[in-house]
């Protein structure tokens, strides 16, 4: 066989791009899966910046879009509750075979992913919860807010969701900086299921079912719905506890923000 010069070359180009690809992963190590479960109003699209970092650093991901909202807002029903939100995330890790597990909750998120890690805690390597809520055995989103606040929402619903859903907040409720990115994130949100918040949470354990767990508390400004859930990881033995100078959604203006945690996560 004849290898001309060119050829030559050629062949120590792609052993040189193949040696610098290998070090970049190395230099990152291991790639992870991560499964991202979004809060009220959103979806698996609230990710989309996030989940293409990770990707391009080599992990996999996954960001289910609970029922009755984003992509799948067309199910919306009064029979949505908590259990058909935690089996959506479940259902994800089961028929993907998904192992090994960084399960990641944002704000209502928490509901969810406090079930799933309940159900199937030999999946899950590490549980994420960024600003989000933190159920026991038997809570309702409801009961977790401060004071006053459930009896507000249910209001709203039934004037100006037929009862069957919260409507989406104005642009205020959501102090992220005004702009192109704030724009895209508002024309996505969509009313939310109000069964969600009324159906308990039914678990066999503690929340975090004895997994390692990161709380991630964001305080720029620190929204009231959360802060008991706030002060129920800082009261957790074991849990890792961090605050963050940032907004409650601060995926959609700084992706980068969630993915330094993230990446640092497990």
């Amino acid at each position: 066989m004849t290898v001309n010069r060119r050829t030559a070359l050629a062949g120590v180009s792609a052993l040189g791009a193949a040696a610098l690809v290998t070090g970049a992963a190395q230099a990152q190590g291991a790639p992870k899966t991560y499964v991202l479960v979004h809060g009220a109003y959103g979806g698996g699209w609230i990710w989309r910046d996030v989940a293409a970092s990770l990707r391009g650093q080599g992990h996999r991901v996954f960001t289910p879009t609970q029922t009755g909202l984003g992509e799948r807002s067309h199910l919306l029903s009064r029979q949505i509750t908590v259990d058909t939100h935690i089996d959506d995330v479940a259902s994800v890790l089961a028929f993907e075979d998904l192992r090994d597990v960084i399960l990641v909750g944002h704000s209502y998120g928490g509901m969810a992913v406090t079930g799933v890690a309940d159900r199937m805690t030999d999946r899950i390597r590490r549980l994420v919860y960024l600003d989000a809520l933190i159920p026991e055995n038997g809570d309702t989103a409801f009961t977790i807010l401060p004071a006053g606040m459930a009896d507000a929402r249910r209001k709203v619903a039934l004037e100006q969701g037929a009862g069957v859903a919260l409507p989406v907040p104005g642009p205020e409720g959501f102090p992220i900086p005004a702009g192109p990115a704030k724009d895209w994130f508002m024309q996505r949100l969509r009313p939310h299921p109000i069964g969600t918040y009324e159906s308990p949470v039914r678990l066999t354990r503690p929340a975090g079912a004895g997994l390692p767990v990161t709380y991630v508390a964001y305080t720029a400004p620190a929204l009231a719905s959360i802060e008991p859930s706030r002060q129920r990881a800082k009261a957790k033995a074991g849990w890792e506890y961090r605050e963050l100078a940032v907004p409650h959604d601060v995926e959609v203006p700084n992706p980068e923000k969630v993915v330094e945690v993230l990446a640092g996560a497990g």
